[in-house]
């Protein structure tokens, strides 16, 4: 999986083998924002690639940990913060995601993406607190898929419901200012030659023309998940967003663990009792016997799975009910994943900024 965190300098050259940590500087009496983002499930190994092409990931990854950042270190919610670095990865074609998305079985692209608070954003009070999300499929012309799932989860009385699919998701969409395209838009060749390879049909003819001359890897190296994005910002709220073209020559009409709430994404708040001496001082003073936490989880990997498994929200109901760290949390959940058949990983950050 190709993913890293925000950090002040650009990501190393071992970018693609391993992620990186770090810290932004502290805020006096508020949490320091943090970003992770993922570009994917799948492999892109040196031995069998170019530097050309590493490269060309490698800084797409930047360009969107820097929008992002940009948003966060301005004291921007964490919500456009993901939404900016995940609408880079949307634009690129290297991604499975908008312009880079795979065809399905009929040679069509339907995108989905989602996006959740841990609390609804303090810009809209109107929001309702238990509105916490909203999902988008099946989109055709929708450029930025992402963009349009924050706008609609923004406009509680034209889209009250938590999820929208196909036209009446655009049509709300282009209302509250959402560009729609050709869908040719989303054409790319390599992805064309990834479904029709997968089908066992001739790669030509070309439906249209190659819009890019960008040097991708080899058709079994490309990613092939999911792209998405987790924020903390300075107010202590957390905000995942996620975007995809689904899964290659998927049939017409599937829905993955994408716009799946609890499946592929996650965010959530809660408050949990103190514990320890220290916490037993506080009780006794009459103050402080709980505290809050909350997480935000962006997973990718074969959807079908993450969506039997309920992966996100388990990684939280393990932190809630049974104390786990998020880091032990989210492993145990992937490991389930496996364990079922799947393959994927996920991002993750908690109210302390830990990943």
């Amino acid at each position: 999986m190709i993913w890293t965190k925000s950090r002040k300098e650009p990501p190393s050259e071992e970018l693609l083998e391993k992620p990186k940590r770090s810290s932004q500087p502290c805020r006096r009496g508020k949490p320091s924002p943090v970003l992770v983002i993922h570009g994917g499930a799948g492999l892109l190994l040196k031995k069998n690639s170019a530097p050309a092409q590493r490269e060309l990931y490698k800084d797409a990854l930047r360009q969107a940990l820097l929008a992002g950042n940009k948003v966060l270190q301005s004291g921007g919610l964490a919500m456009d913060a993901v939404v900016a670095a995940v609408t880079v990865m949307e634009d690129c074609p290297l991604f499975n995601a908008a312009h880079g998305a795979v065809f399905n079985v009929a040679g069509k692209n339907e995108l989905e993406a989602s996006i959740m608070v841990s609390q609804p954003p303090l810009t809209h009070p109107s929001i309702p607190a238990s509105r916490k999300g909203f999902s988008v499929s099946l989109l055709t012309r929708a450029k930025n898929p992402s963009q349009v799932a924050r706008a609609l989860y923004l406009e509680p009385t034209l889209a009250p419901h938590a999820f929208l699919s196909g036209a009446t998701a655009e049509e709300i969409g282009d209302q509250v200012g959402q560009e729609l395209v050709d869908p040719s838009y989303f054409w790319t060749e390599h992805r064309w030659r990834e479904h029709r390879r997968g089908l066992g049909l001739p790669e030509n003819p070309f439906p249209g023309q190659p819009n890019d001359k960008i040097p991708y890897p080899p058709l079994d190296q490309l990613p092939t998940g999911t792209v998405g994005a987790v924020a903390l910002d300075i107010h202590g709220h957390i905000a995942c967003c996620t975007s995809t073209g689904g899964k290659t020559n998927k049939l017409v009409g599937r829905i993955g663990d994408t716009p799946s709430m609890g499946s592929g994404f996650w965010a959530e708040t809660w408050t949990e009792p103190r514990r320890g001496l220290w916490a037993k001082f506080l009780r006794l003073m009459g103050k402080g016997a709980s505290k809050s936490r909350a997480v935000g989880v962006s997973g990718t990997g074969d959807g079908d799975y993450f969506i039997r498994e309920a992966t996100a929200v388990t990684i939280a109901r393990r932190m809630q009910y049974q104390g786990q760290s998020l880091r032990s949390a989210a492993h145990r959940a992937v490991e389930d994943l496996r364990r079922a058949g799947g393959m994927g990983g996920v991002i993750a950050l908690d109210d302390m900024g830990n990943g």
